[in-house]
């Protein structure tokens, strides 16, 4: 179905250097204020690698590092599952090297997708060999995307903040990718703390590689009114989910309508997922 597009991504980014941090503009993509909700998702891709069984990691490990055409039926299939939201952060994207056959991973998945807007950050680039991405898919146009490298011994962790609606009162929505480590996530968390001081509608989503009980009694994040999702929200491995690392963590101001784990394990994450209500007297000022 999508074979054209291989095809032209590939070309097309097989003859970039450099960094292919990037996104698609916003000129055809639809106001956010006439929406009342929001269809979100947060997803750890793994570079488009399906894996289902721990002997996995080893058996295809060597697909983090070259190509493989499977990974293209994969990236389809996740394809499928983003058409059905509106916001989606991605994790462990390819930017457009080798492994990724030169496709810029987060741009295949949008226009696939059929999701207007898109935004890369890149965050390790390691050249041809691989383009380590956060990503951002929107079927909105926000009033603003920045992104920021996320502090850590070892650089290559980054956040994409999005926000929308009102510039006095927007909805701010933090996507991001946690180290490992409990002391980086300590000075991360404080950081991504000092960005959202000052919001009231807030969303932070992303693989925080930690259960929401300790990001939100044990982190900078106990300074926050986040709530998260139920602590039997598990993500880890996708085959026998028993840890919860994906999180969707929302502001009270926001109504949370549904949430889930989505059961579509097609790399060694699962989805989450969460429709949001916005506030109604945040609607009744547009």
């Amino acid at each position: 179905m999508y074979k054209r597009l291989r095809n032209q991504i590939g070309g097309i980014l097989g003859n970039q250097q450099g960094p292919r941090g990037a996104c698609s503009g916003s000129e055809h993509v639809p106001d956010f204020q006439a929406h009342r909700h929001i269809r979100l998702l947060t997803f750890n891709i793994q570079v488009g690698i399906n894996t289902s069984s721990y002997h996995h990691y080893l058996t295809r490990s060597w697909q983090h590092f070259l190509p493989n055409r499977r990974r293209y039926d994969n990236l389809d299939r996740i394809a499928s599952l983003l058409s059905q939201y509106d916001v989606v952060a991605l994790q462990e994207c390819d930017g457009g090297s080798l492994r990724s056959g030169y496709i810029n991973q987060v741009q295949y998945l949008a226009e696939a997708a059929g999701i207007p807007y898109w935004y890369q950050q890149l965050n390790r680039n390691l050249g041809q060999i691989a383009q380590h991405s956060n990503g951002l898919l929107s079927r909105f146009r926000p009033l603003d995307v920045t992104e920021h490298k996320l502090p850590g011994l070892i650089p290559g962790r980054g956040a994409i903040i999005a926000r929308y609606g009102m510039k006095e009162d927007p909805l701010v929505l933090v996507l991001m990718h946690l180290s490992l480590s409990k002391s980086a996530q300590q000075k991360q968390l404080g950081f991504v703390r000092e960005l959202i001081a000052d919001y009231r509608h807030v969303v932070l989503m992303g693989d925080m590689n930690a259960h929401a009980e300790q990001l939100l009694t044990q982190t900078p994040l106990r300074e926050t009114d986040l709530i998260p999702l139920p602590a039997t929200a598990h993500s880890f491995p996708s085959w026998r989910p028993e840890r919860a690392l994906d999180h969707i963590l929302v502001s009270p101001s926001l109504e949370i309508r549904r949430s889930e784990v989505v059961s579509y394990p097609v790399s060694d994450h699962l989805p989450i997922a969460m429709d949001v209500a916005l506030p109604r007297g945040y609607l009744e000022t547009f």
